[in-house]
């Protein structure tokens, strides 16, 4: 099956199709059951025409949403998931104030406000806090509670509140970023224990930013993440209704960086909170066009950068025009507020696209951003990665300096992912289930649960959820209520679910659905009635027409990668927190042959589904695939899989029969294929022409010959090279070709950040080439040229070589590096 992912996996649905008229009215009703007044319904999108809901609903001016947010605590997940969240809490979200001295109570400045601190406390304290409360762990309870309670005690008279230094720490102005997830954690505190002290100490926190100039809001990390801050004034606002809460939402959004225009930012984690902004200011605004602008910001990012299976977006630090490839990662802080942000967006706007995408990064992609028994976590997730080590990546892959795939505690390696990563499966729990604007429950995504909520007139009911969804596809819903209560039961279709079958009170009830939506089942319920949801699971193959004609291999909403022999090397660490790498043991550069649904095999384990089935010891399903080995698709020598080339690709290796389990099992993987051919459309699978190595460096090899001319010798816009932090010494840096190679001249833009750094051109350089084995200056060079801010060109006499090197002595406490090494083949 092929067609095209512009914007991922599933088919985002916008304004067409579906009238206003029709959303409101929820639909047209499809069924009626025989004598118990069951009425069941399908809807695209459901549509709260006016406010509704027992929690919170939107006052106005605000627009009503579909589905509100149930208070933390009223879901109870178990299975996989409740799984997870044990081993969160026994490792090191849990107990991460052991590990990090950014959580030091002692020393932390947002309970010591002369003391300094940032966004590591924030961070941790939103995902812990809410750990907590889906676990109901005392332990985690009671800690939460004294360190809000320490926060609170902060609180200036002006509203401020914690580290005093971060009062003026942005251009003379106050940093408002870290207070921005704190907000999450007095809200999730407030709605799970009532603490009455939350709601003045937030009012008088944003009377300080309501008083503020307008360019305060556009500074620094949170120009680009406000829409986090208006979530949280539109919550006190629907708590209190004070007016001038919403001239602030209006002076933040009118200040800070602009999305609705497009995306103001290249940065991972700010497109995966910020993009969402418009449509959270459309709330206030009621201008459809916001609303769009988020759309189109999705589709925008991931039409480029997300082109490959597991719903993230190749946004390693920043993205990168060029870098779109599977092998490219998505920092663990973008996957948790993608997620997030789709989970809000879900509720904002009842479009069941956005559950699917949050799914889809949960179970596929999120897994593998820890190690099984989440004591570590890594700081990229790729879609293709064979080889998991410390070692920065020197060839492009990765755009920062430091090794970011070795799964660590992380505190000052990673330092922003291992402390925020912690909301990620609390709050997905969470959002299993919703209430509605129109009294009743929402089965937004699915796992192993219970729900506990009002409904209807404000009677309490529970649901009971029992599933091995993803990795099975029936759902049984049993309802406890104490008395008869009529309320509708709202479950989620998903977008890649066809012919679903619903079963109520043991009657079938027939179902037409028209992709994702909603099946609404309205009824008087009574206790021991029993709702049987089964949503077909096929394999399908998806083919990526802009990333080389890759193709991926899904089973529901599973996706599914190479199985890889993994070889974990304890590099260090303690028993309690180690440190590991992950390196193969087996063949991966593996090309699907002829990939098609009926041509793969689903082979599923015997016995209970596995506590965690996140392994590949565990994983619960697998697909046996054909495939051929392609010879020429080799790791580059740190060790990373090279990029994808066009498909068909031509191999004349024989038929394999390959293992794919699912994507999340797999820490290493290839999940993005090549398909394997032999006709005349196949392309041939070529090599690089050299290798470049170095006596020592830092930066990226790539930069050497990206083709990237500076402006200057202090262009940090563009890559580069260098011999940091080896200070006046003799270097080297060398290309090795595959072939002999004709040369008789090169040229070099030396890196210079007088002013800056300690990197100047060097204090001499010559020229050698490879004569057997042996390095020789070459003859009659014209001259090695050290100046700064302009091309450096040498020819000498002509060489028949495999390998041309630039030794180099730096200048005495100076190190040097290269913008540009350019060495053309010379003609005969």
């Amino acid at each position: 099956m092929e067609h095209d992912a512009s914007i991922g996996r599933r088919r985002f649905l916008v304004t067409g199709g579906v009238t206003a008229a029709a959303l409101a009215a929820g639909g047209p009703a499809l069924a009626e059951g025989p004598g118990d007044g069951t009425r069941v319904r399908f809807v695209k999108r459901p549509a709260a025409s006016t406010g509704g809901g027992l929690y919170a609903p939107n006052r106005a001016p605000l627009s009503p949403t579909p589905f509100l947010r149930l208070p933390p605590g009223a879901v109870r997940a178990r299975g996989w998931l409740g799984h997870q969240l044990r081993l969160q809490l026994g490792g090191l979200c849990g107990r991460y104030d052991e590990v990090s001295d950014f959580l030091a109570y002692d020393t932390c400045g947002w309970v010591h406000p002369d003391r300094g601190a940032w966004e590591e406390l924030p961070y941790w304290l939103r995902g812990f806090g809410d750990l907590a409360y889906v676990t109901g762990d005392a332990a985690a309870l009671a800690k939460t509670e004294r360190w809000l309670t320490g926060i609170i005690a902060t609180q200036q008279p002006d509203g401020w509140f914690g580290p005093a230094r971060l009062r003026t720490s942005l251009e003379g102005g106050p940093d408002f970023w870290p207070g921005m997830p704190l907000l999450s954690a007095f809200r999730s505190w407030y709605e799970y224990a009532g603490d009455e002290r939350v709601l003045p100490f937030m009012a008088g926190y944003f009377r300080l930013q309501a008083a503020q100039p307008a360019e305060v809001f556009n500074r620094s990390w949170g120009a680009f993440r406000w829409g986090d801050n208006i979530d949280s004034v539109y919550w006190l606002y629907n708590r209190t209704g004070e007016g001038w809460l919403l001239d602030l939402v209006r002076k933040m959004h009118s200040g800070s960086a602009d999305y609705v225009n497009g995306l103001p930012t290249r940065h991972n984690v700010n497109i995966a909170q910020g993009f969402r902004e418009p449509l959270q200011y459309g709330l206030l605004a009621g201008d459809p066009a916001l609303a769009q602008a988020t759309y189109r910001n999705y589709a925008t990012v991931m039409g480029q950068f997300g082109q490959f299976p597991g719903g993230g977006f190749a946004g390693d630090e920043n993205t990168r025009d060029g870098f779109d490839d599977p092998r490219q990662g998505f920092e663990t802080c973008g996957i948790v507020e993608f997620m997030h942000s789709f989970e809000m967006l879900t509720r904002f706007t009842g479009d069941p696209v956005w559950a699917d995408r949050c799914e889809e990064l949960a179970i596929n992609s999120m897994p593998a951003a820890f190690d099984p028994e989440q004591k570590s976590v890594h700081y990229i997730t790729s879609a293709n990665s064979v080889r998991l080590d410390r070692t920065a990546k020197l060839y492009g892959q990765f755009q920062n300096g430091f090794g970011m795939e070795a799964y660590l505690p992380g505190v000052h390696d990673y330092r922003c992912c291992p402390h925020n990563y912690g909301m990620g499966w609390p709050y997905y729990a969470e959002e299993l289930w919703l209430a509605t604007h129109d009294r009743g429950l929402a089965a937004s995504m699915y796992a192993d649960s219970t729900v506990t909520a009002r409904v209807a007139g404000g009677q309490e009911v529970t649901i009971d959820q029992r599933t091995g969804y993803p990795f099975d596809e029936t759902i049984r819903l049993t309802v406890a209520t104490a008395e008869p209560v009529a309320f509708p039961l709202y479950l989620r279709i998903p977008g890649w679910c066809r012919n679903p079958a619903l079963r109520v009170a043991g009657r079938a009830q027939p179902v037409a659905t028209d992709g994702a939506g909603y099946v609404v089942v309205e009824r008087t319920w009574r206790a021991g009635d029993r709702v049987e949801l089964t949503l077909p699971m096929r394999t399908s193959v998806r083919t990526w027409t802009r990333n080389h004609g890759s193709v991926s291999v899904d089973h529901g909403p599973l996706t599914f990668s190479l199985a890889i022999g993994e070889s974990w090397r304890r590099t260090g660490g303690t028993p309690d927190w180690p440190e590991f790498e992950v390196f193969p043991e087996t063949a991966w550069n593996y090309a699907l042959d002829r990939p098609q649904p009926g041509r793969l095999r689903l082979v599923r384990r015997r016995g209970p589904l596995p506590d965690n089935p996140f392994t590949p010891r565990t994983a619960p399903l697998e697909l046996r695939a054909r495939a051929r080995r392609i010879g020429n698709w080799q790791a580059d020598p740190q060790g990373v899989v090279r990029e994808l080339q066009d498909s068909p690709a031509r191999t004349d290796s024989p038929v394999e029969e390959v293992r794919l389990i699912p994507m999340g099992a797999a820490r290493l993987r290839i999940t993005s294929f090549p398909v394997a051919g032999n006709g005349p459309d196949a392309h041939e699978w070529t090599l690089p022409e050299f290798e470049a190595s170095a006596s020592h460096a830092e930066g990226s090899m790539l930069a050497l010959y990206d083709g990237r001319w500076p402006s200057s010798s202090a262009d940090h816009g563009i890559p580069r090279f260098t011999w940091w932090d080896h200070l006046g010494t003799e270097e080297w840096v060398q290309y090795a070709y595959r072939e002999p190679r004709r040369i008789a001249g090169c040229a070099v833009y030396w890196f210079d950040d007088t002013g800056i750094g300690r990197c100047r051109v060097p204090a001499s350089w010559e020229l050698r080439w490879l004569d057997g084995d042996q390095w020789r200056p070459v003859t009659s060079p014209s001259g090695y040229g050290v100046a700064p801010d302009m091309v450096n060109r040498v020819t000498f006499d002509p060489v028949t070589t495999k390998g041309l090197r630039i030794v180099a002595r730096l200048r005495n406490d100076f190190s040097a590096g290269l913008l540009e090494w350019e060495v053309p083949t010379a003609t005969p």
